[in-house]
């Protein structure tokens, strides 16, 4: 596939969200490039990720820490709290659908983010935030809902491009934590990720020394990008 020419823009500095005592800078690549979708494929194998309308990497100078991850996914297999995971969570139907705005996910999220992110800029959304942050103006995203005797408790989003799926973000209702939902949505997309014969699910950045970002670590075989090539990870 020819590869496209991607305009790249730096932006502010900020307070790194993963570390502490830190201070972040992101590179972004220009939403308005004509090819949006080749562009897309083409970013994440380089290491970007999605956030909303925006595809950006970490640019800092003076760290390292974030490092893509991707599974490989036809490797994969369960281990014991895995396996614990999907007995838990039997009695939920998953379907794979095409990403979309509806009053039933809308209220979802906002349940979502009430419980998660309280007083952290997000925890009052509009349809139009729903929207914006979550559908893909770079190409096709999916979204991976599990309902529980007809309600939709948990959303994964997930970007499809030609060598995988990216996950992206997932929501789900905060009365059933105890269900360990994220990682069941992360199974799930590894199952569709088989299932179509494409090799890899991408996870975006993991963090050393950032405890949300641990579960990361839990699923394998993986590849780190190193800014070059993608290296199979020790365990």
């Amino acid at each position: 596939m020819t590869q496209q020419r991607i305009k790249l823009y730096q932006g502010s500095v900020n307070a790194c969200s993963y570390l502490d005592n830190r201070e972040a800078v992101n590179i972004y690549a220009d939403p308005h490039h004509p090819h949006p979708k080749a562009v897309y494929n083409q970013l994440i194998k380089r290491g970007f990720r999605r956030s909303g309308e925006y595809v950006y990497r970490p640019g800092c100078t003076q760290c390292s820490a974030c490092v893509p991850v991707r599974i490989r996914c036809e490797q994969f297999t369960t281990r014991r709290t895995d396996r614990r995971n999907l007995a838990r969570n039997n009695d939920l139907a998953v379907e794979f659908q095409q990403a979309r705005y509806s009053e039933e996910y809308f209220k979802l999220y906002q349940r979502y983010l009430a419980a998660r992110h309280p007083d952290g800029g997000m925890d009052d959304p509009e349809p139009e935030d729903f929207e914006r942050f979550l559908l893909n103006p770079w190409g096709e995203t999916l979204f991976v809902e599990a309902r529980l005797a007809g309600k939709v408790i948990a959303v994964a989003v997930t970007d499809a491009i030609n060598d995988g799926l990216s996950a992206v973000y997932t929501f789900f209702d905060p009365n059933h934590s105890h269900r360990g939902l994220g990682k069941f949505c992360i199974l799930k997309q590894l199952e569709l990720c088989v299932l179509m014969k494409i090799p890899y699910l991408y996870l975006g950045y993991w963090v050393d020394g950032c405890q949300k970002m641990q579960y990361k670590t839990d699923f394998g075989p993986q590849e780190h990008f190193n800014g070059h090539d993608w290296i199979r990870a020790t365990d």
